[in-house]
């Protein structure tokens, strides 16, 4: 799936503290429940959150901000 991605589950902590800085950055996001998919589950469920950027897998458990903005720039020209 290309764009922004985050992999994650309901009533995961880490997951709620990705996604605000998700929505602090401000670029779209496509939000994936690995609940609603076994291999999904099984290949993401001990590294949740997982964000991808057009693929390619950026951050694992935590999101550092400032580092994401800078592939965001790179990637929109920002």
């Amino acid at each position: 799936m290309d764009g922004l991605v985050l992999y994650g589950r309901p009533g995961c902590h880490l997951c709620d503290e990705a996604r605000v800085v998700l929505e602090r950055v401000g670029e779209p996001f496509a939000e994936i429940d690995i609940e609603t998919d076994d291999a999904l589950h099984a290949a993401y469920l001990v590294r949740i959150p997982v964000v991808v950027l057009d693929g390619i897998e950026l951050f694992e458990h935590f999101v550092d901000e400032s580092v994401l903005r800078g592939h965001l720039g790179r990637v929109t020209g920002r």
